[in-house]
């Protein structure tokens, strides 16, 4: 008899199906990972610490998967295909199911627990959008591999599970790619992880309806992944609704409705918009990426995020006569903007291509008048064209400036950018509260910039702040007087003052501070503290409908 019901499954056509389906769904739960680091990002920030709990996570419920597969595979009576068919076909409508129970819980679960603990609330928010459906997907591959080798007993060596995990690893491969290049471009976080469970779901229909001879269990698989598809698509259709994200929002002391949102690989950018004042018919348009507040402007095209006039300010300050400036993030490009204004031939660097587009079609910018380098800033100072009077550096992704960008080496590309005599003016943000972890910083730009000047505006209560530094080859000049007569009265006195009372980097400021190096990064964890003690201010201070992508 058991030699019959193999020759019998060996003759099906079901095997090509079962790989197919393997395929696929190692696709779809690759693009969940990556969708779920994104979607955690405006909760939980990008630290060192948060991406210790999506790695672990990860693997451990990979690992529990795999176990588990193994052992319902081994406890299946010899020739009982059709039972782990049934099995297989079964578990990506499970996955289905739990992708969208946690579409269902995460706009609104996410931000509590952001709020209790970035660390412990990052891993309880891995276990609800990846545990169930990376444990039950990785569970299929040890029961194609028990399939596999009951329907030929020729194979031999390891059973199968090369081919199994090679089909399962290329689609995963396939998942990253499409993801990537096709669905973040084009959809918010939120529809695409119903569209991933979409297509878990339909893998069972198919396994279910097209397995011959039919499994007993296909009513329930049947059952399972129509029900599956049909509420992830209902969420998705009522998604707007559901998540609140396109409706007003109450956030600093104003009412606002997002205008515009786009994805890239470098996050999501949301444009948010007031009404206009009935008096004056003014508006503002608020620059949002990934939960932090990149400038805020007037339907005036003025700025009215401080940072903006500092850097202009400072590096006027220190270089009167400034001729030519390279602005390393363009943002909404209020700052390149000002300084092309000036008469100053403006250059920017920005990698990514959602910033350009956001900056024209919302704030002004035109690149005819500001030259835009589309290439990673580090690649750029690497091979820098020319000498610059002044680079403003006013880079940010996630909670601060990224690992690879405070480095010794990128600060040696920096001082080969600048002319003998140019300043780089830093925007940076630290709570000297915690002065260590700012002091890596500090003492890494002064072993290629060694004069440095630093400024604080006073903010009281205020602690986690914009922090600018002007730093030199050579000595600094005494700064002159600067003065503009379009900062907005509510930033002028505070403005003036800080630029009349630079903050002495003295030896307190720069205690325990360590180089840090492309190869050796001993701050790593200090760093990763400074940013979650910004990112926690943040989710504070935003309410939850912001923060779904």
């Amino acid at each position: 008899m058991v030699d019959f019901a193999l020759r019998n499954y060996t003759r099906s056509p079901i095997l090509p199906l079962l790989y197919a389906v393997i395929f696929v769904s190692g696709a779809a739960i690759l693009a969940l990972e990556l969708l779920a680091s994104r979607i955690m990002t405006p909760y939980f920030g990008v630290s060192l610490y948060i991406w210790t709990g999506i790695l672990s996570i990860t693997l451990v419920s990979l690992a529990l998967g795999y176990w588990a597969g193994g052992r319902f595979a081994g406890a299946a009576r010899t020739g009982a295909v059709e039972r782990l068919i049934g099995l297989y076909a079964l578990l990506p409508a499970l996955a289905a199911l739990s992708i969208v129970a946690a579409c269902l819980a995460y706009p609104y679960a996410f931000l509590p627990l952001a709020g209790w603990s970035l660390i412990l609330g990052s891993f309880a928010a891995c276990l609800i959008l990846l545990f169930v459906p990376l444990a039950t997907t990785s569970a299929m591959n040890p029961l194609l591999v028990a399939i596999a080798l009951r329907q030929a007993r020729e194979h031999a060596g390891d059973a199968g599970a090369g081919r199994v995990f090679f089909v399962s690893t290329i689609g995963s491969v396939a998942g990253v790619l499409v993801t990537a290049f096709a669905i973040i471009p084009h959809l918010t976080n939120f529809a695409a992880v119903l569209i991933v469970a979409v297509t878990l779901a339909l893998l069972s229909l198919a396994a279910a309806l097209s397995a011959s001879p039919q499994p007993r269990s296909r009513p329930l698989i049947v059952s399972s992944a129509v029900v599956a598809a049909l509420a992830a698509l209902a969420l998705l259709w009522n998604a707007d609704a559901y998540t609140g994200r396109q409706g007003t929002v109450q956030y600093s002391g104003g009412a606002w409705r997002v205008e515009a949102s786009y994805s890239s690989l470098f996050g999501t950018v949301k444009i948010l918009r007031t009404e206009a004042n009935a008096d004056s018919g003014l508006f503002h348009r608020l620059y949002f990426h990934d939960g932090l507040v990149q400038n805020t402007v007037d339907s005036r095209g003025r700025s009215e995020s401080f940072y903006t006039y500092a850097l202009e300010a400072l590096a006027l300050a220190y270089r009167p006569h400034l001729r030519s400036v390279l602005t390393l993030g363009l943002g909404a490009g209020m700052v390149p903007t000002q300084f092309a204004r000036r008469g100053v031939a403006a250059e920017v660097v920005e990698i990514d291509p959602n910033s350009l587009r956001v900056a024209q079609q919302f704030f002004g910018f035109d690149p005819a008048k500001v030259r835009v380098h589309h290439v990673d800033a580090r690649t750029f100072v690497r091979n820098c064209p020319r000498r610059y009077d002044a680079i403003v550096v006013d880079l940010f992704h996630g909670d601060g400036t990224p690992d690879y960008l405070v480095t010794r080496d990128f600060f040696q590309g920096l001082r080969a950018c600048l002319a003998p005599d140019g300043v780089a003016v830093f925007n940076t943000f630290a709570d000297l509260q915690r002065p260590s972890t700012y002091a890596h910083f500090l003492v890494t730009l002064r072993a290629e910039l060694p004069h440095i000047a630093l400024y604080r505006p006073h903010w009281p209560g205020a602690v986690h702040v914009n922090s600018f530094v002007v730093a030199g080859a050579r000595e600094l000049p005494a700064p002159e007087k600067v003065t503009f007569d379009y900062v907005p009265p509510r930033h002028s006195a505070t403005l003036w003052e800080m630029l009349a009372n630079p903050r002495s980097v003295d030896a307190a400021l720069l205690a325990g501070g360590r180089i840090v190096t492309d190869a050796r990064n001993a701050a790593a964890h200090d760093i990763a503290l400074g940013q979650m003690v910004h990112r926690r201010s943040v989710v504070e201070a935003l309410p939850a409908p912001l923060l779904v992508n």
